[in-house]
């Protein structure tokens, strides 16, 4: 197959070139590693915050708390599963996610070391239940309907319920970095992670936008190749496919591109 008019290609070299360019690359590949090690050391020893709100959330089984998500283990790991109003369905990237890594395969491996995994949605249950079951999914998923939950954890949007703050940013910070005011209203892209100890639970750590990248495989895949995740936000050589960052058929449309996120 031929590459598409008007799509450049990398240059061709000799192997002895090619290998010298490669060996400089995995030294700043190595560099990056121990980077992220150290940012993930750093993350083990940040401090967390005592939950003191009283959250309640709707299951199969009925209305539970924040204290019972965790089971019988000690850390709570929350995927915000976003959901789409005018559709009454789950967004598509959470969909794609929980397709690929929302398995019982996948979770018995955070189970393994005394972490629980569930999605929580602000979805009536009716909503997620017939979604799920659409789906064939069997992971842990609530709903936090009329709760405060996805707004005081800042994934839910809505300035007649809590002011507007998205990945530690205001509305103010959000608008002058470039954030569209469209995407700043529904859900956005977040996760949020808590600790037990008896009957205290603390808020350890969320992330947001393209803090959450590295948890869709995918990408990882991607990044290896020579175009890359062809995205408009990318650096890459004049001449490379890319497309805007809310072109249809997106997986994992993420509002705001790379740099504001």
């Amino acid at each position: 197959m031929a590459l598409p008019e008007g799509v450049r290609r990398p240059d061709v070299v000799g192997r002895e070139e090619w290998l010298r360019a490669r060996k400089e690359l995995l030294a700043e590949e190595k560099r990056l590693r121990r980077a992220q090690d150290a940012l993930n050391a750093r993350r083990r020893r940040l401090p967390m915050v005592r939950i003191e709100k009283e959250y309640l959330f709707e299951g199969p089984g009925g209305t539970v708390g924040l204290r019972d998500l965790f089971g019988d283990r000690s850390q709570l790991y929350v995927h915000h599963f976003m959901w789409r109003d005018e559709e009454d369905r789950g967004c598509p990237s959470c969909t794609a996610a929980a397709e690929l890594h929302f398995t019982p395969a996948f979770l018995a491996h955070l189970q393994e070391r005394d972490v629980t995994f569930v999605c929580v949605s602000r979805a009536p249950l009716a909503s997620i239940e017939s979604y799920r079951g659409e789906r064939g999914w069997t992971f842990p998923w609530y709903s936090s309907a009329g709760g405060d939950f996805p707004y005081d954890f800042h994934v839910s949007l809505d300035e007649r319920v809590a002011p507007v703050e998205y990945n530690y940013r205001t509305k103010e910070e959000l608008s002058a970095s470039g954030f569209p005011e469209e995407a700043m209203r529904g859900d956005l892209p977040g996760n949020s992670v808590f600790l037990r100890d008896g009957d205290e639970v603390f808020h350890t750590y969320s992330a947001y936008a393209r803090g959450l990248d590295q948890l869709f495989a995918p990408y990882h895949f991607l990044d290896l190749t020579p175009y890359g995740r062809q995205e408009a936000w990318e650096d890459s050589p004049a001449g490379w496919p890319q497309r805007p960052t809310y072109a249809p058929g997106r997986l994992t449309p993420r509002p705001g591109g790379g740099e504001c996120c």
